[in-house]
């Protein structure tokens, strides 16, 4: 019998259009998460929102209470058979 790896990994393109969407529905700006976050420059949100990058396990959560949405709603994940 041949045997299946499962590798999960998290979408950056979906989990940041599920960040985004959150961002709207709270009425939340880049700004604003960006100055509720303690970043330097919004950079970061920016690539989060793009895809480009997912944010760090203590970002995510940060953005789980600021957005008031479960980790389960913000992290798109991918499962590649």
């Amino acid at each position: 019998m041949e045997e299946t790896t499962l590798n999960a990994a998290i979408d950056p393109v979906k989990t940041g259009k599920n960040i985004r969407e959150a961002m709207n529905h709270k009425n939340l700006t880049v700004r604003d998460i960006t100055l509720a976050l303690g970043l330097s420059t919004p950079n970061a949100v920016y690539k989060w929102l793009r895809g480009d990058t997912v944010p760090s396990i203590d970002n995510i959560y940060a953005l789980s209470l600021l957005l008031d949405s479960s980790l389960d709603d913000l992290i798109a994940g991918r499962v590649v058979l």
